[in-house]
């Protein structure tokens, strides 16, 4: 049989450029090597005199977080991958036969950025990034959240009390350290009213289908101009929309109003807004007992058709990405998510840097 050689690899390697290789096009648009300060500092990465350097480049351990979250494969699934593909091996700058990381780097070194808070400092640095490149938050901001569902808990009645009194895993399963390991019990059960309007025969509308989820809550804010993510928030499925409005919503938009539905109208945030100097485009609440006001419902519908906007980017996510928390608790549930925001704001700096390309 005929050997084949390393001209033979970069003729493969160069027939995927040609191809159009996707990555090859992420690491032209996004400045990788940017993140490496924020990464070297957070992680506490020495000069490596005294020995203990990590045996792989913090820059290319985070280029991996980012195709985890593309892809939403798990730690061990990731580990094959890198060793199967060419074209991310070239992404990540390993040599082929060198070694690659296996899942338990990977887990450790996600967690390490997770417990430093390096994560959300990455996030903030990608965000100074889109600055640079003229990519500043303008139109307003508009707000929403999504739930994102983990995997369901079978846990008895009294189980189930502890969890919701806030007691810990190890509280709860003292004798069965591996059980309580595999326990989250920072997500909750909510019910998720939604889905397509049906209608009876004679037309009228049928009520709203609720199905219940289990899981975390992505909240975050979008600038309405270029559609970014700029603020995030995670929270357990249950929590509230519209407690978390001044987690998510930034005051460094060029235009101070803000669009959200009614879920996040309340004195409250009214009151909270107008001490920002934001000015509130919430969705106002239909009367209780009353038909909603001519004027009011044309005022939301107007609005809607600016906020639905938000709508894009969980599409986005959930179809491409296919967004699932595998992880237990929700520090990890909320690096699973960063990762994903910043993973769609690659994604829409690869969108906007190709149509001004075209003119």
């Amino acid at each position: 049989m005929e050997q084949r050689g390393f001209f033979s690899l970069s003729e493969h390697l160069a027939r995927l450029s040609e191809d159009g290789d996707p990555l090859e096009v992420l690491a032209a648009t996004v400045d990788f090597e940017y993140f490496r300060g924020w990464l070297v500092e957070g992680l506490g990465y020495g000069d490596g005199a005294k020995g203990g350097r990590p045996p792989f480049d913090p820059v290319s351990m985070f280029k991996i977080l980012i195709l985890q979250a593309q892809h939403n494969l798990s730690d061990a699934r990731m580990e094959f991958m890198i060793r199967d593909r060419l074209s991310w091996m070239r992404f990540l700058n390993f040599d082929l036969g060198a070694p690659t990381p296996d899942e338990n780097t990977i887990r450790l070194f996600r967690n390490k950025l997770t417990e430093t808070g390096t994560l959300k400092r990455v996030m903030k640095a990608f965000d100074w990034q889109l600055y640079k490149k003229g990519y500043i938050p303008m139109s307003g901001q508009i707000v929403d959240a999504s739930l994102v569902p983990a995997p369901k808990q079978r846990n008895t009645d009294p189980e189930k009390e502890a969890v919701k009194a806030g007691k810990s895993a190890h509280e709860i399963w003292p004798d069965e350290p591996n059980k309580a390991a595999q326990k989250d019990v920072d997500a909750r059960w909510t019910l998720k009213i939604g889905g397509k309007v049906r209608h009876r025969p004679d037309g009228t509308p049928l009520p709203m289908i609720a199905l219940p989820v289990f899981g975390y809550k992505s909240h975050i804010s979008i600038d309405r101009h270029f559609g970014f993510i700029r603020g995030q928030h995670v929270t357990s499925a249950s929590a509230p929309d519209g407690r978390q409005l001044k987690h998510v919503v930034g005051t460094d938009n060029t235009s101070g109003e803000v669009w959200a539905d009614s879920a996040y109208r309340s004195q409250n945030n009214e009151k909270w807004l107008a001490g920002k100097m934001l000015v509130s485009r919430i969705h106002r609440k239909k009367p209780k007992g009353k038909a909603m006001p001519e004027a009011t419902r044309k005022a939301n519908a107007k609005k809607s058709s600016i906020r639905a906007h938000v709508e894009h980017v969980f599409a986005h996510q959930k179809n491409r990405f296919g967004l699932f928390i595998r992880t237990i608790g929700i520090k990890r549930a909320e690096a699973k998510l960063t990762l994903a925001n910043l993973a769609y704001n690659m994604d829409r700096l690869i969108f906007h840097e190709r149509r001004a390309a075209m003119g």
